[in-house]
């Protein structure tokens, strides 16, 4: 049966969709979706304690994504990066990743940031020690680096030359173009005043002159401030040649399908739990269907919004809640207790919205699994036999 018993006595009975796989990567954007680990539900995983993964499930949902055209971004924000998953297993899923990426033929990048230092006060010239070490990983590996914001770096520069100079060295170690990595404070509070300055105009003044001092070594910009507005002004302004990778998970369809004077590719949270729709949406965009790419992508972004909504760093709640439902992991565990991020109202909903979007795939498994979680969570279901 696909008929979900929802908190407060109303029922929701799913259906499906069949999404096609398209035969190639989009050809007409660069698309990359951050994709979420898949942690041991025999392991500790506990608040504090040490990540540890389903490497088969976690590798796997990466060629779900490969299956579909899109991108990974690994071990970024999605995979709880300073959530949960400590440096030692970052490292590891790097490494594993890049090489399922190389055998599969599939795009990769990797995040690159300081969390192998302990919370805390740091030097200036620790931070630039920490980023260097984990720019090492990504390249042996085989990925393309994207340099993540730091909260060391955001507690330790100074100003606006303290970032600069940080970044300068890391440009000129690189030896392959590095994507930049702007995260708001929505999904990271302690990285307030980033780039020097609170002010955003004042920080992108910022990022602009670390852009245009060594452009052949920036592939792009991810911005993740949820400010449609500033994004479109940003990417006009950047030097031929650098990409502007939208992160933004509220206004994604606008901004990667762009106007008069250009649009941005992809790097999001949010195309791991769409990848279906995505790979279409971008399909139709590929051959000149605007209609069709507005129509696929329009019913997700309420998804999106909700599964990204206030307090946003526990989007991936949402994310893993979704990959349970579609059968990539077998429990609903995230490293760090995270699955605890979410309330039972916001889980019902975004079943509703995922319905919507028709991205449960299979609704008989998906309300298999709904009603289960809403029985032991809020006493209400059909009963667990």
């Amino acid at each position: 049966m696909s008929t979900v018993n929802l908190p407060g006595g109303r029922t929701l009975t799913l259906s499906a969709r069949d999404w096609v796989k398209p035969d190639n990567a989009p050809t007409s954007r660069i698309a990359y979706a951050a994709a979420h680990v898949v942690a041991d539900p025999h392991a500790e995983n506990a608040p504090g304690a040490a990540a540890a993964l389903d490497w088969e499930r976690t590798l796997a949902f990466r060629h779900h994504l490969w299956s579909h055209g899109l991108g990974v971004a690994e071990a970024m924000d999605t995979a709880q990066r300073g959530m949960g998953l400590d440096y030692t297993a970052t490292r590891e899923l790097i490494r594993r990743s890049a090489a399922e990426a190389a055998a599969a033929g599939g795009r990769i990048v990797a995040g690159v940031a300081t969390d192998q230092l302990a919370p805390g006060q740091v030097t200036l010239d620790q931070v630039r020690r920490a980023y260097s070490e984990q720019l090492a990983d990504v390249l042996t590996a085989g990925a393309a680096p994207v340099l993540m914001c730091s909260r060391h770096l955001a507690a330790t520069a100074r100003d606006a030359d303290d970032y600069l100079g940080v970044y300068r060295e890391l440009l000129d170690e690189s030896d392959k173009p590095v994507v930049l990595h702007w995260l708001g404070i929505a999904f990271d509070p302690a990285l307030e005043g980033y780039w020097g300055s609170s002010e955003v105009d004042k920080a992108t003044e910022t990022v602009l002159e670390l852009i245009n001092s060594n452009p052949a070594k920036v592939d792009g910009i991810k911005i993740s401030l949820l400010d449609a507005d500033h994004e479109i002004s940003l990417r006009r302004r950047l030097p031929a040649g650098v990409r502007l990778y939208t992160g933004d998970d509220f206004n994604y369809p606008e901004l990667i399908r762009g106007d008069e004077q250009g649009y941005s590719d992809a790097l999001l949270g949010i195309f791991a739990a769409i990848a279906p729709a995505a790979a279409a949406a971008f399909a139709a965009l590929d051959r000149g269907d605007l209609d069709e790419y507005e129509r696929i992508f329009a019913p997700t972004v309420p998804l999106s919004r909700h599964i990204f909504k206030k307090p946003t760093f526990y989007y991936k709640t949402g994310i893993v809640f979704l990959a349970w439902l579609n059968g990539h992991q077998d429990h609903f565990t995230m490293v760090g207790g995270l699955q605890s991020g979410r309330s039972v109202p916001h889980f019902a909903e975004l079943i509703e919205l995922a319905d919507a979007a028709g991205l449960l795939t299979d609704p008989d498994l998906a309300a298999h699994r709904a009603n289960r979680f809403f029985e032991v969570t809020a006493g209400e279901g059909v009963s667990i036999r």
